[in-house]
């Protein structure tokens, strides 16, 4: 039977994947406070005494300005403990599935970024997370890392709650828009993580070959962070409001942040879509579903 050890349980990405891989097997799903990431010495005792046959590790540091004055804690999080996890599932013949980001690159490509493409992040955050898919490429277990962009949810901290917040307490927001990603949501990630591990799965029952590698995980189409801000008031207002909150924008050199983002971190599908046969949603449809939801 195959027996799924999951971290990071309470994240946005995590959260969905209770629900996407419970039907896959049995499921072992830890928040931070059933297993730390910072704790090594627990994260082998729970690998060893739950002996996984796949491990997704969706636990991460992802305040990605305060880890420019945290970056020894960010890079204990998201490059070391992966590789920790990477080295345990090799012994035991297990599969690692781990979260990359579009930070990794410098966003000086014009046209989207493929997994071939060599990364050099502007940021601590950047660093931390290309350290971590490192470890796990190099330990020798079977991995996939799923390189995601511009996560948001339903629950928790992103940018999607923090703009319907702010448009409920503001007239008018300044958002950058010479900026350029691809929102997407947890649920599709997590949807899909279920999708591409039932394709593996099903490749071990044949003796096929389980492919292994870094995959991109992310909406179709790209934004601005200022178009993304506009389709969530759009989708957030009333129908006939009179009035809703102004979105004005702006460019970065105007938003000043500790770390630096990327210019463009837009991610290409093909691949995705040649081995697994899958593709995520076009970003707006996504965005008012999950506003659905969070209403």
């Amino acid at each position: 039977m195959t027996r799924i050890l999951l971290t990071g349980s309470g994240g946005q990405i995590g959260n969905e994947l209770k629900t996407a891989l419970a039907p896959l097997g049995e499921l072992m799903a830890c928040d931070r406070k059933r297993l730390d990431l910072t704790d090594s010495a627990a994260m082998l005792a729970a690998v060893r005494e739950f002996r996984p046959t796949i491990i997704v590790n969706a636990a991460a540091y992802t305040a990605v300005d305060r880890a420019e004055s945290e970056p020894d804690l960010a890079l204990l999080v998201n490059g070391i403990a992966p590789g920790i996890l990477a080295e345990e599932a090799r012994r035991l013949d297990a599969m690692i599935v781990h979260y990359s980001t579009d930070y990794v690159f410098d966003g000086s490509k014009d046209s989207p970024y493929t997994e071939d493409d060599a990364p050099n992040p502007l940021s601590a955050y950047g660093r931390s997370k290309l350290a971590g898919d490192r470890a796990v490429q190099t330990s020798g277990a079977k991995h996939l890392i799923l390189r995601t962009s511009w996560v948001y949810g339903a629950t928790g901290k992103n940018f999607l709650l923090t703009i319907r917040r702010l448009a409920r307490e503001r007239e008018e927001l300044r958002i950058v828009n010479d900026q350029f990603g691809a929102p997407t949501w947890s649920r599709e990630i997590a949807t899909a993580t279920a999708g591409i591990l039932t394709r593996v799965l099903n490749a071990e029952r044949t003796q096929a070959r389980a492919e292994s590698g870094i995959f991109n995980v992310t909406a179709q189409g790209r934004a601005t962070w200022h178009e993304f801000a506009t389709a969530i008031i759009d989708a957030t207002s009333a129908p006939r409001a009179r009035s809703k909150t102004r979105v004005v924008p702006i460019p970065a050199s105007e938003y000043p942040t500790p770390a630096i983002r990327p210019r463009n971190s837009v991610l290409s599908h093909v691949k995705l879509r040649r081995i697994f046969a899958l593709e995520l949603p076009d970003w707006r449809a996504s965005v008012s579903k999950c506003l659905a939801e969070a209403r």
